[in-house]
């Protein structure tokens, strides 16, 4: 009698040429392929109607490596097919509840976090882009944004996607952040980071169809650009420096994904785009790109230079629609805020905002200082 083994993973469906039902793995390796992968008949995913990134636990034999039982999939008993929500079926709106990022002041990186809620406040179902230019501390500030959410929203799913990284850089990330932590290093061909990020943002859509609240920090979209663009076939379109016409489209699908969902649950995808890296494709990867999110951070490198942390450019940093998730009061603080700070340089803006931050205990305080002393801060 062939033993039977508990197995978990995430559910991968890879298309095939013919007209057969495709097989499926579970990944059990962080959604790359691996040797401790199970195979999946077609005729069990057919029957319970599973889809790609589905997180699947069943039994499997262990020679043959074959699931033969399926006993939850995210989380819940098996549900009958037809039953369950498709995503493409939700409908999207504007961020509407708010995900405060500050966190006590003692906290390591807790002005980081507050600097973002006063100049670029995060809402479940944002699409947010961190434009970062080389060495101005977006892996740090992306450890502080996930440490944030996860003591502020445990509610949430949190997923960190990395690609083309250093494997020393994902092994800190792992150890640093109390969340799902998915990683396809620099040693990798391309592909192996394109079906790392699909599988990613398919298993947070599961999770949104659930109606769970999910938030993927993203690095980068730039490196995924370059890998769609380094995997395309030969004789499409190509743009001047050597940028395929198609390698946009994948990373646009997936940074698409972010949304609120009416009918409950929410995406919210915060990815960094690199620029100012010399690379004439990277530029044309910024500008498809940067009219895509509905929230944009920007770091600066004369600030990083200076050695004056979070890098953050508060003048061009901002949300669109966030009168949805400010209430007025703070909103109108909000707004006088910026227009003191905008009247300096984005240097000046950044060290005097961090001044008046250290000296009070929380961004509530620091607004009730702003709505005493700053014209037009106080609501009419």
């Amino acid at each position: 009698m062939t033993s039977q083994i508990l197995h978990s993973g995430v559910l991968d469906i890879a298309p095939t040429r013919t007209n057969r039902a495709p097989n499926g793995q579970l990944r059990a390796a962080g959604c790359l392929p691996g040797p401790d992968d199970v195979l999946v008949p077609a005729a069990l995913v057919r029957r319970l109607g599973l889809r790609t990134g589905d997180f699947v636990e069943g039994t499997c034999g262990e020679k043959p490596r074959v699931l033969t039982d399926v006993a939850r999939v995210n989380g819940r008993a098996p549900q009958a097919p037809g039953s369950r929500t498709e995503f493409a079926d939700l409908t999207p709106l504007h961020p509407r509840e708010r995900l405060r990022l500050e966190r006590p002041g003692n906290a390591p990186g807790a002005f980081a976090t507050r600097v973002i809620d006063l100049v670029a406040p995060v809402g479940k179902g944002q699409r947010g882009l961190i434009v970062a230019p080389p060495r101005t501390g977006k892996t740090v500030l992306l450890k502080q944004l996930a440490a944030a959410v996860a003591e502020n929203h445990p509610e949430c799913h949190l997923m960190v996607v990395l690609l083309d990284e250093r494997p020393e850089e994902v092994t800190d990330m792992r150890r640093s952040v109390r969340g799902e932590v998915l990683a396809s290093t620099f040693d990798r061909p391309p592909k192996a980071h394109i079906a790392l990020a699909e599988l990613a943002v398919e298993r947070a859509k599961r999770l949104v169809e659930e109606g769970r609240d999910v938030v993927m920090l993203f690095d980068s979209l730039t490196r995924l650009c370059r890998a769609y663009n380094n995997s395309a076939a030969s004789g499409g379109r190509t743009l001047s420096g050597g940028v395929d016409a198609g390698s946009v489209q994948g990373p646009k699908r997936l940074f698409g994904a972010a949304r609120l969902a009416e009918e409950g649950g929410s995406l919210t995808v915060l990815a960094t785009a690199l620029v100012d890296t010399g690379s004439r494709a990277d530029d044309y990867y910024f500008e498809e790109l940067k009219s895509t999110g509905n929230m944009e951070l920007r770091l600066d490198r004369t600030l990083a230079d200076r050695r004056v942390f979070p890098a953050i450019d508060v003048t061009p940093s901002g949300t669109r629609r966030e009168e949805l998730l400010v209430p007025p009061t703070e909103l109108t603080a909000l707004r006088g805020l910026r227009r003191a700070l905008h009247t300096r340089e984005s240097s000046g803006g950044l060290e005097a905002l961090l001044e008046h931050i250290r000296r009070t205990p929380s961004n509530a305080v620091f607004l009730r200082q702003v709505r005493e002393t700053v014209p037009g801060a106080v609501a009419a």
